[in-house]
């Protein structure tokens, strides 16, 4: 079977491409720019790709044309779609009618956390032994591929996004994988291109609620008004909730400030857990992924054992490089929550160093280019988010369609806004010192910043 993917440099696209291209179709795609890694990791896969979207692209005819979900009408090749006649679907049907079938799958939803929770929930599993499949929207740490297959009887866990499923298709995608176990780890207010207000999130929300059968189960966070909401609405479903208060099936206890120390609890047991991560966002990320991972038999001494050699996906808190001491740190958050997050866990290893008679600061450089970003519906929360950082960078994209002067100004750390790459470049080059870390924020490439911020380090 040929099967052709628009869009499939995407990390959800290029993710369908691989597990299509492990069940031995034949699979091409097409996307704008043509860029890695996913453009590199599929031309490995021997997926033929083309840059640009074009009528002859689908020439010879394919079997079936998965269309992703940043198509739109007009696009050459949708538009051709169309009058042809060819069948297609939306990347989320595709998924659950090749892949998920009868499988136990695993879901996890939330506007913040889900690529790490995710991640860490299919190691555990591998760890266990039951060689699930996944598809994650980033690349796990632990397994260096977005998606694959798993043993043809094993759970499969999927991140669960609520952005739409294609044009002809505005549900949220999770509403078409109809998981088993379904974790509910956050909602607020994201997705401006497509959401009006935080209630419009809800409802796609208690959608996937519906999803999910009697037998199934439904983990949720504590203290989240939201789910709250969203369960209000009808629920069909047991519900476990996880948390920091004393009465859920599912706790945890800090044993250091950096959350690099916890100890969970759950199914009468307790764990103690000593890892690389850092921040409290992290250790309720593993508190869920060990309560998913539970309601498929796995028992909590085995979590906290796979946590223990867990390593975060690509742009989660990742380590680019160090430079003359100084550390440049890549990280996708892209929202004020997940800003503010980030950058409290990190001060907080920052300061266990110091403790450690090691000096430095906490450098943020951070780029909102995300369509909510563009649309200003978060402008107003920004300059509280970095509250922990001791200097801001801010990079004004192009796009951007107002100014971030006004939140430089607000920020309580110095702060600076920056329209030129290489006058951030420079600026951060100058203001460096040993012992400090630089941690860059953005949902996008950023420019290549990382790599020309450590060449610009090694050149000083």
């Amino acid at each position: 079977m040929h099967v052709h993917i628009l869009g499939i440099c995407g990390t959800f696209m290029g993710s369908l491409a691989l597990l299509a291209r492990a069940q031995g179709h034949r699979v091409s795609g097409s996307d704008a720019n043509v860029y890695p890694p996913m453009s590199l990791l599929l031309a490995r896969e021997g997926i033929a790709l083309t840059d640009g979207y074009h009528a002859a692209n689908l020439d010879p005819v394919p079997d079936l044309v998965v269309i992703g979900n940043a198509m739109t009408r007009s696009n050459p090749e949708v538009e051709a779609v169309l009058s042809r006649r060819l069948p297609y679907v939306s990347g989320p049907q595709w998924l659950r009618e090749s892949v998920l079938g009868t499988r136990p799958v695993l879901a996890v939803a939330g506007t913040h956390g889900k690529t790490t929770t995710a991640s860490m929930l299919a190691w555990i599993l591998e760890c266990a032994g039951l060689a699930p499949g996944f598809l994650i929207g980033g690349v796990p740490g632990n397994f260096e591929l977005s998606a694959r297959l798993g043993d043809a009887t094993a759970p499969f866990v999927v991140e669960a996004d609520e952005y739409d499923s294609a044009f002809f298709d505005k549900r949220s995608k999770f509403v078409h994988y109809r998981p088993d176990i379904a974790v509910l780890n956050n909602l607020e207010f994201d997705h401006a291109d497509i959401f009006d207000d935080l209630a419009a999130i809800e409802r796609q929300f208690h959608h996937l609620v519906r999803t999910v059968p009697a037998n199934g189960r439904l983990l949720v966070a504590d203290d989240e008004p939201a789910l709250d909401r969203v369960l209000t609405r009808g629920c069909w479903t047991p519900v476990e909730r996880f948390g920091e208060r004393e009465d859920s099936p599912w706790g945890l206890r800090l044993e250091s400030c950096d959350g690099s120390r916890f100890t969970l609890r759950g199914m009468g047991q307790q764990a103690s857990i000593a890892w690389q991560l850092s921040g409290v966002h992290n250790v309720r990320n593993a508190l869920a992924a060990s309560a998913a991972a539970a309601a498929v038999g796995v028992g909590l001494a085995d979590c906290a054992a796979a946590l223990a050699t867990f390593q975060p996906p690509r742009r989660r808190q990742e380590l680019r490089g160090v430079v003359g001491g100084v550390g440049v740190i890549d990280d996708f958050a892209h929202h004020p929550t997940a800003i503010k997050l980030t950058l409290e866990g990190m001060r907080a290893a920052l300061g266990r160093h110091r403790a450690e008679g090691e000096p430095g600061r906490l450098l943020a450089v951070i780029e909102p280019r995300s369509n909510t970003m563009k649309l200003g519906a978060m402008r107003e929360r920004l300059a509280q988010s970095v509250d922990a950082a001791d200097r801001v960078y801010w990079y004004q994209p192009p796009g951007l369609g107002w100014s971030l002067d006004e939140v430089a100004a607000q920020c309580r750390p110095p702060a600076e806004v920056h329209i030129e790459l290489d006058r951030l470049i420079e600026a951060l080059v100058v203001e460096a010192r040993p012992g400090d870390r630089i941690v860059v924020m953005s949902n996008g490439s950023f420019g290549g910043l990382h790599e020309r911020l450590l060449r610009a380090l090694e050149a000083r």
